[in-house]
């Protein structure tokens, strides 16, 4: 049994793992890789394997840094299964069509910049036609239901926490030529444990071997009962600025936490009455399918869908589809909450309202989730004064504020604690899914803990014999 990591290692994007065993190969996540725009343009359209040459992808969760890239494979010539749980599939039905029109979008607006500049023009990876067309291939099952996926491998999904959806991946490994049998989990993003809306991930028992994220390694959250005040304090400093805050965030997960939340606050009073807007055709998609999964909500959530209301819809809360409606914002003088992908501000309706507003010393710009190192998002939070935003240059007077309490990842504490819910020997670990110097803290205090197997950071492309 062979495994590379040809994505997700060395960084947290681009999740990618490739199991090869009794002749078989298994790709773990297909995402696509975010970072520089050259280099991610690069990453994304070449694949270190043949497409042609896998027999099944068995995907984590819908997140694009772990589906986005499955258009492309299929366009590529993979003809097989996809295995995903049903909400992971409905969900992949709307983002993965958005990935490739905000694509197709990013590529027609730096194309008219190339044109000026006499420079070859761009193409997408994919279109929403090769993403309509892979998801034909998706096959649908829930948790805690195994699956034959290949000769002498059987597979489980069990529930991450992470977002809808999402699984953890546990593989019953018959390996043929050694004759060993083993259990490998492979942990997908891990949820927290008291996520305002999901179930905590479920614990595994048996495990030989883990490839785990490690997003959060030496970093810990804001404490939960801390996020709501922050919250209502940054919306009411804003107010008194008569200014707009711009929420950068993720469609999936995050835009329905930040709802729910704005949901109670503003039934408890918190702020006064002040427009909500939700730009984000995906968001609002994803936002529909949520209410068809009741079946993933914890119970706090579970009640308040079937004895109150919509968790994510209220007065003065405007979803916006039309492109036209999301170009009258940048009219709006009234201060309003606008919330729109991406997360990490490398795409999609968030940039133009940054373009308009970034500059404005009375904005407030509301990270509530990570941000992978190099994209905007991180310049951002970390304090870039002058930042490039399709093309142009804006001195950033907005005020920055980071909210991680509304992050989908386990933290340091919590990654530690989902470990020792992992049963098994555990002889190797491989840490992915996490900048080298996240990855090199968990490790650093895992290890010690784990004296029975060893702790390792994967590393980008390479291969491991187990």
């Amino acid at each position: 049994m062979k495994i590379t990591f040809h994505g997700a290692a060395e960084t947290t994007t681009g999740s990618q793992h490739l199991l090869e065993v009794n002749g078989q190969r298994i790709l773990l996540d297909c995402g696509l890789y975010q970072g520089h725009r050259g280099d991610a343009f690069e990453r994304n359209r070449h694949f270190p394997f043949d497409p042609k040459e896998l027999d099944a992808v068995v995907l984590s969760h819908a997140h694009i840094d772990h589906s986005g890239n499955l258009p492309n494979l299929v366009k590529q010539g993979y003809e097989g299964n996809i295995y995903a749980t049903d909400a992971t599939r409905d969900l992949c039905s709307v983002m993965l069509p958005d990935s490739a029109h905000i694509q197709e979008s990013d590529v027609q607006w730096l194309n008219k910049k190339r044109a000026k500049q006499g420079l070859p023009l761009l193409e997408p990876a994919y279109n929403r036609m090769d993403a309509e067309k892979c998801l034909r291939q998706f096959v649908t099952l829930n948790y805690n239901r195994p699956m034959l996926v290949a000769d002498g491998v059987k597979f489980t999904f069990i529930d991450a926490g992470h977002i809808l959806g999402a699984a953890q991946v546990i593989l019953d490994i018959d390996d043929r030529e050694t004759g060993k049998k083993s259990r490998l989990l492979f942990s997908g993003d891990v949820g927290r444990p008291k996520s305002d809306l999901l179930n905590p991930p479920e614990p595994s028992e048996g495990i030989d071997y883990v490839i785990m994220e490690s997003t959060y390694g030496g970093r810990e959250h804001e404490l939960e009962n801390a996020s709501d005040d922050h919250l209502c304090e940054i919306i009411n400093a804003t107010l008194e600025r008569n200014g707009k805050i711009l929420i950068p965030s993720f469609a999936v997960e995050r835009t329905q936490q930040l709802l729910y939340s704005l949901n109670k606050l503003r039934d408890s009073n918190c702020f006064p009455p002040i427009p909500i807007f939700v730009d984000s055709p995906l968001a609002v998609s994803a936002t529909e399918i949520f209410r068809l999964h009741p079946e993933c909500f914890n119970q706090e959530v579970y009640q308040f869908l079937f004895e109150k209301r919509n968790p994510f819809g209220f007065e003065g809360l405007r979803f916006i589809r039309e492109a036209n409606e999301s170009r009258q914002l940048n009219d709006l003088k009234e201060p309003a909450i606008i919330i729109a992908a991406s997360g990490m501000c490398e795409s999609g309706r968030i940039l133009h309202h940054l373009r308009n507003h970034v500059g404005e010393a009375t904005t407030t710009v509301l990270f509530v989730g990570y941000c992978a190192e190099h994209t905007l998002g991180w310049k951002l939070r970390n304090g870039a004064r002058k930042v490039n935003i399709l093309g142009d240059e804006f001195v950033v007077n907005a005020r920055i504020e980071i909210l991680d309490s509304y992050s989908g990842h386990a933290d340091h504490s919590k990654l530690l604690d989902w470990f020792s819910r992992v049963g098994g020997s555990k002889k190797e670990v491989f840490l992915v899914h996490g900048e080298p110097e996240r990855s090199e803290a968990f490790r650093a205090a895992l290890a010690p803990k784990h004296t029975s197997g060893k702790v390792r950071v994967a590393k980008l492309h390479e291969s491991v014999t187990l």
